[in-house]
């Protein structure tokens, strides 16, 4: 009993710890400019809510909907195309056997090793050396390799995908590819959900990478837009509700992104506990 009380006391402080920063970033987004700064930060005052998020949306035209839409475009299609890159790859690399598997794999696990940040600047040597900075490839294409997603891929595919079943796949007439698409995607897609989920998490959160790459505002994702917001604070008080309010609106895709697709963890699990 006593070790059960202490797991979920230990639970409840991080709980806490963990939505502390979100509920003062919900809380500061209802305020008027005047209420941030003069009244308790834990709780509300005059709730201006839906006029904070009214004056974000329609500041400079709009420009905050148009770097939430890059987001998206990065994020949501950078992740897509990486999750089948990689799911492809791990698929690959678990169930054929051909020379020089192991060497790749184990240089795909070295990248998993190496920082984003420290790719960086290479990246951006190399975009520059065919004129392509400053345009929504240089952050796309980075975007959609996933060195974790193969070595995760990898793992999960060869021990849900029976070589068994393949092979009867085979026999029926299907090519390789259809095998892969209409067999065994089904069985590794508890995998597949997590390597999007986390490249999706990755891309949405990405800093460095459109910082340099970047120089156009119309190109930005939020990430950048609110920190050149941020930067101009000085010169124009009032990005800081902006900035605020910005910033609990660009974690809803995220929790969107949780909500509806955690759903296919927990019938992955059913299912690996039925077989």
């Amino acid at each position: 009993m006593l070790p059960r009380m202490g797991a979920m006391l230990i639970m409840v402080v991080f709980a806490f710890y963990f939505l502390i920063p979100i509920w003062w970033l919900f809380v500061s987004a209802t305020k008027s400019k005047g209420d941030l700064t003069s009244t308790n930060p834990l709780w509300f005052s005059e709730v201006n809510f839906f006029e904070n998020v009214g004056n974000v949306l329609t500041y400079r035209d709009g420009v905050f909907l148009r770097w939430i839409g890059n987001s998206l475009a990065y994020a949501g299609g950078g992740a897509l195309v990486a999750t089948v890159l990689a799911g492809m790859c791990g698929y690959a690399l678990a169930k054929y056997s051909f020379k020089g598997r192991e060497l790749i794999f184990n240089v795909i696990l070295g990248g998993v090793l190496v920082p984003a940040t420290a790719l960086a600047l290479p990246l951006f040597l190399m975009f520059s050396q065919i004129n392509a900075t400053n345009t929504f490839w240089a952050v796309f294409l980075p975007s959609i390799v996933s060195p974790f997603g193969v070595y995760l891929t990898r793992i999960y595919a060869g021990s849900s995908v029976p070589d068994e079943l393949m092979e009867a796949a085979r026999l029926d007439g299907a090519s390789e590819v259809r095998t892969f698409f209409s067999v065994s995607v089904k069985l590794m897609f508890p995998a597949l959900v997590t390597v999007f989920l986390f490249q999706f998490v990755a891309i949405w959160n990405n800093f460095f990478l459109p910082l340099i790459m970047l120089r156009d505002e119309a190109n930005f994702p939020v990430t950048l837009g609110l920190y050149t917001w941020n930067s101009q604070i000085n010169q124009i008080p009032e990005l800081r509700m902006y900035v605020l309010v910005g910033a609990l609106l660009s974690i809803i895709p995220l929790i969107v992104a949780f909500l509806f697709l955690q759903r296919f963890w927990r019938s992955g699990l059913g299912a690996g506990s039925v077989k």
